[in-house]
């Protein structure tokens, strides 16, 4: 049978994140609420500092580095395995230093030149994501002749360069980019042929959770965990290895469903 897919509860610590912005800025009310999605099913906690939606505003290193560092810090320090979403090689290093397991760059080491280096010179697991540019350009190059077959060989072109500096095959994660520099049909096109990905040979994360493409399922950002929940389902029948959510506990729940299904509820 079927393994379900580790379960990453995101956690913005960043005062403009498009669904929950503001909400986890004070360090204490983050912890607090990681440890809430850890007892939800949370595997893993992905913290974030700057927002990477379309139009986000720029940060530098030191204030992405004041806003999550103390919280990696905490969490860390109670055991809770924790991934820093980050495109900069410092504030990937520092959060690996505090214990980070997984560093999650969306950029997939295009926006930094020296983040494929300093992972393989980390202990950590890089998740290197679809990207063809920042949040003020991205909606601009959503364009594709096939957009699976162009996702495919883009990362396939970053896994080459990213084997070339040295990193262990079994250290690295691929994201399909969900809503980066994808329309609606893009991102769905690339959900039916989640395959596609999985065959290339590395666990795949799938981070649809709130995003613009589901608001025919729900207009404000929050009614959307239903449908996410249902692809963090649809996605581990076709192989993900975790999924990237807000609400932890749909997802959690779901898989639970998809357990006894499969008769084996202690499948994970």
């Amino acid at each position: 049978m079927a393994s379900q897919p580790l379960v990453f509860g995101i956690l913005n610590v960043t005062p403009d994140s498009f669904s929950d912005g503001g909400l986890w800025e004070n360090p204490d009310n983050a912890v607090a609420h990681a440890r809430a999605m850890v007892a939800a099913g949370a595997d893993v906690i992905d913290v974030g500092g700057e927002s990477t939606r379309p139009g986000a505003t720029p940060i530098d290193t030191d204030e992405e580095q004041r806003r999550v560092l103390p919280v990696i810090r905490a969490l860390c320090g109670e055991g809770i395995v924790v991934s820093i979403d980050t495109m900069r090689a410092a504030t990937a290093t520092a959060a690996v230093s505090l214990g980070a397991t997984y560093v999650n760059d969306v950029s997939g080491g295009l926006f930094d030149a020296g983040m494929v280096t300093a992972v393989t010179h980390s202990p950590a697991v890089y998740i290197a994501m679809h990207w063809r540019g920042d949040s003020a350009v991205m909606d601009d190059r959503a364009a594709y002749d096939d957009v699976t077959k162009d996702v495919v060989s883009e990362l396939e072109e970053r896994v080459e360069r990213i084997m070339d500096a040295g990193l262990e095959p079994n250290r690295l994660w691929l994201d399909p980019g969900l809503g980066f520099a994808k329309n609606p049909e893009h991102n769905w096109e690339l959900l039916r042929n989640l395959e596609s990905f999985v065959e290339l040979g590395y666990p795949v994360m799938v981070g649809a959770s709130r995003k613009r493409f589901l608001a025919p399922f729900g207009e404000n950002p929050i009614d959307r965990d239903e449908a996410t929940a249902v692809i963090s389902v649809l996605a581990a029948e076709a192989g993900a290895a975790a999924v990237r959510v807000h609400d932890v506990g749909r997802s959690a729940r779901a898989f639970a469903v998809r357990s006894t299904w499969q008769g084996d509820s202690d499948d994970r």
